[in-house]
């Protein structure tokens, strides 16, 4: 596996979606750019925010969309256009329905599996692009999925997620690297 370059949180721009669960990409993110003392840009001709920076070897784009969910592609694409960026060099951090709050699940290709930000990723894409599957659970019927995703955790939830991010941070010199053998061993047995 190649190393990353480009990493893409999924979320929804604004105030009122900051702490939803659909906007799980959005915290790992967030919380990467705090450990590298990274600042978010508005960048309007990739339609999102970016930050650029390194981890150890590695040089980083960050990006969170500010398209919305469902059309994340246009400001990934555009990214990926503009930097020379090959799929194989793209990770998406997303929220994950159905894992459990806080569990992580590292993945390389596969479906969107109903996700708006992941099918428009497809359509821009395809569907092998690498994933980092940030759990936040299931409201336990298809007709709650969309008030959920768009509602705030309970605060032990939200802390259940924040430990899944915390241990992922801790592996992510090896994630860049494309070296996923340990920490997919660690992050899925957690």
């Amino acid at each position: 596996m190649s190393a990353f370059r480009l990493l893409i949180g999924l979320g929804n721009p604004g105030s009122e979606y900051a702490e939803t669960r659909h906007n799980a990409g959005f915290w790992l993110l967030d919380r990467l750019a705090d450990q590298l003392n990274l600042e978010f840009k508005a960048e309007s001709k990739f339609f999102g925010q970016l930050a650029k920076g390194a981890l150890g070897v590695h040089h980083l784009f960050l990006l969170k969309p500010m398209t919305y969910m469902n059309r994340s592609g246009q400001s990934a694409l555009a990214l990926a256009q503009f930097y020379k960026v090959d799929v194989e060099q793209i990770l998406i951090v997303h929220d994950e329905l159905d894992i459990e709050a806080g569990q992580i699940r590292l993945k390389r290709g596969g479906g969107h599996g109903g996700h708006n930000g992941l099918r428009d990723l497809h359509r821009v894409f395809g569907p092998d692009y690498a994933r980092i599957r940030v759990g936040i659970g299931h409201p336990g019927h298809k007709s709650q999925v969309h008030n959920y995703v768009l509602s705030k955790p309970p605060t032990d939830a939200r802390q259940h997620i924040d430990d899944g991010i915390d241990a992922t941070l801790s592996y992510f010199p090896d994630i860049l690297a494309g070296a996923w053998d340990a920490p997919m061993n660690a992050l899925h047995q957690r």
